[in-house]
């Protein structure tokens, strides 16, 4: 049997970790344990890839959008092909660097391949059985794929497989109604694909704001047939080599079938914990399967520790990235460090952009009451740079009535992921105030000024509420015109 010092499993963010522990213990020795290729899902099948997908999408949008402005600017071909392989010149020799650094450390053994527990401590890698008193669990997590009728024997894509792809379908069904449809419908529709997304939640988006997918719904449908509150049924074979899908409408009951040349599921991820048998190592998964941690994300196994997609908390890299720091702390440091998780932003890089952070107006209401909460509102539109731009989409920050403690903020248009991280940065000084945003000197005319505005302009929910009717009816009425 091996023994090492430190065994991570997964070479995503555990990678923020066994350097610095390596540097910190002359001599000692690291196993890093990989089945898939390294440097973890978001370098090789999520986040870089795909914003390199999306960028050049957006720049088509853009250019497509230019005519209202007076300028005339066709576009001639779309080179779907150099896209994706100007995406795998970035992504491939990454990961081929990290592959090779793994495999020529003298301090790092290096097993690309799965493991299994055989006993608390104790790892079964290939033909090798690894123990370590230290170990990470950085797993990652695996594509959810919804059990329906005729899908295996159809060749359908997932997050993982699109990346391979070769030639634009001339159309796709995309089933699921979350981020990852709404990023991959944009992007499969700038490039030219007809695009049809079949969401299973009445609500496109269903986690954010229900203004916020409203707007992003009416945006983005200009581009593709969004369909919401479908359960896909079935799938079958169709005509002339396109795939049909049977969807059934959860009001009505009625079922309707669509038709495309691929199909991609994005309904979602789901834990890859089974392979590890971690019960064997008396390491506890929740019903679904997820890993549980206590607050300094240890395991119910002292020294052993989980972070990132495998706790199934919050799956986006960067809250892999803040774990990661909180475990080297507490497992490496020898400190007591509490992971605190009431400001994780996140951005959805659809068109329009979309980003949020903290409390929804109805999580704010039930944490502290509708009658201590504000609401701070604000269009683009309404500022010098946004109607400079043509710009739709809005600013709402929540926040605590008495001290004016961000409770929330919700952004929907133009650069909304940059956009929100001044409030996120203020979410984490002393007191979370918005006092800041409303006091600092904005630049002007810069977009900037459409989040200070909204932290000025505050209102009780219900004045917010009756607001938002307005919005809606004017929405309808500009709707009605185009």
């Amino acid at each position: 049997m091996k023994k090492y010092d430190i065994i991570a499993i997964g070479s995503g963010s555990s990678m923020n970790i066994i350097p610095a522990f390596l540097r910190s213990r002359p001599g000692a020795k690291a196993a890093v344990i990989d089945k898939d290729d390294p440097g973890g899902i978001c370098l090789t099948r999520g986040c870089i890839p795909t914003k390199m997908l999306v960028y050049p999408a957006e720049l088509v949008r853009t250019i497509h959008e230019a005519g209202k402005f007076g300028i005339d600017a066709p576009i001639r071909k779309v080179d779907f092909r150099k896209v994706m392989g100007r995406m795998r010149s970035h992504v491939r020799p990454q990961i081929e660097s990290i592959r090779k650094g793994l495999g020529s450390s003298d301090d790092i053994d290096y097993y690309p391949m799965a493991a299994e527990f055989t006993a608390p401590y104790t790892l079964k890698v290939g033909k090798e059985t690894i123990t370590s008193k230290l170990i990470l669990l950085c797993l990652g997590s695996e594509v959810l794929v919804p059990p329906i009728p005729g899908l295996d024997k159809s060749k359908y894509h997932t997050s993982d497989t699109v990346l391979d792809m070769e030639k634009l379908p001339e159309s796709m069904i995309i089933i699921g109604g979350g981020y990852i449809a709404a990023e991959y419908g944009h992007f499969f529709s700038a490039m030219g694909s007809k695009v049809t997304i079949l969401g299973r939640n009445q609500q496109f988006l269903p986690r954010e704001e229900p203004e916020v997918s409203a707007l992003a719904l009416r945006s983005m449908s200009a581009h593709m047939t969004i369909v919401t509150g479908q359960e896909v049924v079935e799938v079958q074979a169709g005509m002339m080599g396109k795939k049909k899908v049977i969807a059934k409408d959860r009001g009505t009951g009625k079922t309707v079938a669509f038709s495309g040349e691929e199909i991609l599921v994005a309904a979602g991820r789901k834990p890859n914990t089974e392979i590890l048998h971690p019960e064997r190592a008396g390491i506890q998964v929740d019903g679904k399967g997820w890993i549980k941690v206590n607050e300094h994300m240890e395991t119910t196994q002292p020294g052993i520790w989980a972070f990132g997609d495998a706790t199934g908390k919050h799956l986006f890299k960067h809250v892999a990235n803040y774990e990661s720091m909180v475990v080297y702390y507490n497992a490496v440091l020898g400190k007591k460090m509490a992971a605190d998780y009431h400001a994780v932003p996140h951005a959805i890089f659809s068109y329009p952009e979309i980003a949020g952070v903290g409390m929804t107006e109805k999580e704010a209401i039930q944490a502290v009451g509708e009658e201590n909460i504000l609401i701070g509102f604000h269009k683009y539109a309404d500022t010098a740079k946004g109607m400079a731009m043509d710009a739709e989409g809005f600013v709402k920050v929540i926040a605590e009535s008495g001290n004016r403690r961000i409770l929330g903020a919700h952004i929907i248009g133009p650069q909304a992921s940059v956009l929100i991280q001044e409030l996120v940065n203020l979410m984490y000084t002393p007191t979370g105030s918005m006092m800041p945003a409303v006091n600092g000197m904005h630049i002007h005319p810069a977009l900037g000024e459409v989040v200070e505005r909204a932290c000025q302009r505050l209102m009780t929910p219900a004045q917010y509420a009756h607001l938002q009717m307005h919005e809606r009816g004017e929405a309808h009425q500009e709707h009605k015109h185009h």
